[in-house]
């Protein structure tokens, strides 16, 4: 698996798995990075060593990428919150520091909130992310007990240990100005009561000073994703009451909506390939997924991956797009 590194040749709105993702509110998803070093049961985007379907990894050149977010940010005509999110984990990115501090420095931006399931945590990286600025952490906990942590990431101590990391997020909660929020998932017969003790270790230490302490995840079988034998896929329904019982319970608010988060919506990017449309596309390399290529228009405008064919990199090819939700854009070759 290589590693590839976004630069000025791409355009940073198109592609789900690095760059900037508008999806017409006041939160852009920013995605600096694809590399996990997790290799999590459940994982929905197959991260990790030991991936599957992953063909290469991305990593976008930090001026591109601020160049990017002002842009979009100034399209849409309100501050935003930049949320530092990926098919990977964002702590696997070098320039994480200064991406945040220079977001926190723009007019275009009015909160920053981070997502990392912890494990490059220590405690200066969080004194940095305190003293430049972050306004929060959301980070995905599943359980609080070592052996099943280690079993559900796919990892050793070594990697993760999620003693270490119950430190660490005291040490935000009781001594930064970072607002923690959990996300744990719930497998349903894997991590039941675990889910419990952390709701019980969340509110003794104090987690969630402007949004709620927790939003629990429900885990969703993905195409390309993890899905591991034996761990069953509750239906919407059953989530939704397993998570009402546990606010009467607990006292808690677990049943959440965008607005709990600030979310609004706000005018997004316009759409420009509609679906059936067919575009000539340059070949930039192969692309995240095994038998994906990315290209972009010949306006350098969007990235398009591209599916079922195997064009050279370099060459412009005829592709008919069959997906533009969120400007996200794949195209199937055309002959």
């Amino acid at each position: 698996m290589g590693i590839i590194k976004i630069d000025e040749n791409y355009p940073l709105i198109g592609h789900i798995a690095f760059g900037v993702i508008d999806r017409g509110t006041n939160v852009l998803q920013v995605r600096p990075t694809t590399i996990c070093h997790m290799n999590c049961i459940y994982c929905s985007v197959d991260a990790g060593p030991k991936s599957k379907f992953r063909a290469n990894e991305f990593v976008v050149k930090l001026d591109w990428l601020i160049e990017w977010i002002h842009a979009v940010a100034q399209y849409k005509g309100i501050p935003v919150e930049a949320l530092i999110d990926g098919v990977g984990d964002p702590l696997t990115y070098g320039d994480i520091v200064n991406l945040i501090q220079v977001l926190k420095e723009s007019p275009t931006v009015n909160k920053v909130t981070l997502e990392t399931r912890g494990y490059l945590l220590d405690e200066g990286l969080i004194r940095e992310f305190d003293e430049v600025g972050l306004d929060r952490i959301n980070l995905s906990i599943d359980t609080l007990n070592p052996e099943l942590a280690m079993y559900l990431q796919g990892v050793n101590r070594d990697l993760y240990d999620v003693s270490r990391i119950k430190e660490l997020c005291e040490l935000i909660v009781k001594e930064t100005n970072i607002d923690l929020h959990l996300t744990p998932v719930w497998l349903p017969g894997i991590n039941d009561k675990d889910i419990e003790e952390i709701i019980r270790w969340c509110l003794e230490i104090g987690c969630g000073k402007k949004v709620p302490p927790l939003g629990i995840q429900k885990y969703v079988r993905h195409k390309y994703g993890r899905n591991p034998k034996g761990v069953r896929e509750a239906p919407w329904r059953e989530f939704y009451r397993w998570l009402k019982d546990l606010e009467k319970k607990y006292g808690i608010k677990l049943l959440l909506k965008p607005s709990d988060y600030g979310i609004v919506k706000v005018k997004s990017l316009p759409i420009l390939f509609r679906i059936g449309d067919v575009i000539d596309v340059e070949v930039l390399s192969e692309g995240w997924l095994r038998g994906e290529f990315i290209g972009r228009d010949l306006k350098r405008k969007r990235l398009i991956t591209i599916v079922g064919g195997r064009p050279e990199v370099g060459e412009v090819v005829t592709a008919k797009i069959v997906r533009n939700k969120d400007n996200i854009y794949i195209g199937t070759l055309k002959p």
